[in-house]
């Protein structure tokens, strides 16, 4: 009888453990969980706070760009260069939940084929980490090339192509009042002004491919780390101004650079660095917002007295957006 009546408990236990839930009680249960996590976090409320409500729809129009110079001396003679991409454009719409976002994003040139460039950009802002990932594969390059004692040469589209990878990273020390969502991603709203020091980590990869009277290879990769500061101004409520920068200097260079068959050296002259720069201005009014907000990256390799290269990588985003 014993067993017998253990077995039946069990089995009760069990029916009600694992019992059919409706779908409405698995969103509420769901939603419940979301809920705890999303205003769970160790901040200080009277500088940072999470939006009141649970549901955040985001439009938003991209605009970046893409720059390669190039400076130096061969016999004695200074020379300098500058290739600038095609501006790469697209409109998307983000709808987040409780920190949750789904994304879709269109790029007009793309899609009428006016445009063969192809570019990626994932980011990922939180209150302690965060980080870029930028992949950009360019053909639509333009520019001139300037040799002293010579006439400036015009360098025309399709000349260049590069495929070029751009990583950063942060961790910010004052997590607790200085906040890079709440002027990048808007999933947390800066109440009063703060700042913070930062760590910072950059990678870069380049391989580039110049077809002139001698076709030139070029493959770069680069690692940096360093440190730098950020700061959220709150002039006014509703009002938020974002800069910050993070320079990191180059702990590991390897490069290669063909003419040809000949090989040019490019020399590590410190400092060699790779600079990332953010900047964002954003309004709050009621249940909506708008601002815009940029990222720009720096690279420099080489020695100016031989050959040195200035890798340039920025992106300006205008957005709008409202809360539910």
């Amino acid at each position: 009888m014993n067993n017998c009546r253990k077995v039946t408990i069990l089995l009760i236990l069990l029916s009600c453990l694992f019992q059919p839930l409706s779908a409405q009680s698995l969103f509420q249960r769901f939603d419940s969980v979301l809920t705890v996590n999303y205003n769970k976090g160790d901040v200080d409320t009277t500088f940072i706070t999470r939006p009141k409500t649970k549901w955040t729809i985001t439009a938003r129009y991209n605009l970046s760009g893409a720059k390669l110079e190039t400076e130096g001396r061969e016999n004695g003679q200074h020379f300098n260069s500058e290739m600038t991409a095609d501006y790469k454009s697209t409109v998307s719409v983000g709808v987040s939940y409780l920190g949750f976002s789904l994304n879709m994003s269109l790029n007009p040139a793309k899609l009428s084929g006016k445009n063969r460039d192809y570019e990626i950009n994932i980011n990922s802002y939180s209150q302690r980490f965060g980080w870029d990932f930028i992949y950009q594969d360019a053909h639509n390059f333009k520019g001139w090339h300037d040799h002293e004692g010579m006439e400036r040469i015009e360098l025309p589209a399709d000349m260049l192509s590069m495929k070029t990878l751009n990583i950063n990273g942060y961790f910010a020390f004052n997590n607790r009042r200085f906040s890079y969502p709440a002027a990048f991603s808007q999933s947390y709203i800066q109440r009063r002004s703060a700042g913070s020091f930062l760590l910072a980590a950059s990678g870069m990869g380049q391989h580039a491919i110049l077809k002139w009277d001698e076709e030139m290879k070029l493959k770069i990769t680069n690692i940096g780390i360093g440190a730098g500061y950020g700061y959220n101004y709150v002039p006014s409520e509703g009002w938020l101004l974002h800069i910050s920068a993070l320079p990191t200097f180059i702990v590991y260079s390897h490069t290669s650079m063909y003419f040809g068959d000949t090989r040019v050296p490019l020399h590590y002259h410190f400092p060699e660095v790779i600079i990332t720069g953010r900047g964002a201005v954003v309004r709050q009014s009621g249940n909506k917002f708008y601002g815009m907000s940029m990222v720009f990256n720096f690279t420099n390799n080489g020695d100016e007295d031989n050959l040195t290269l200035h890798n340039i990588k920025w992106r300006t985003r205008v957005f709008f957006g409202f809360r539910l």
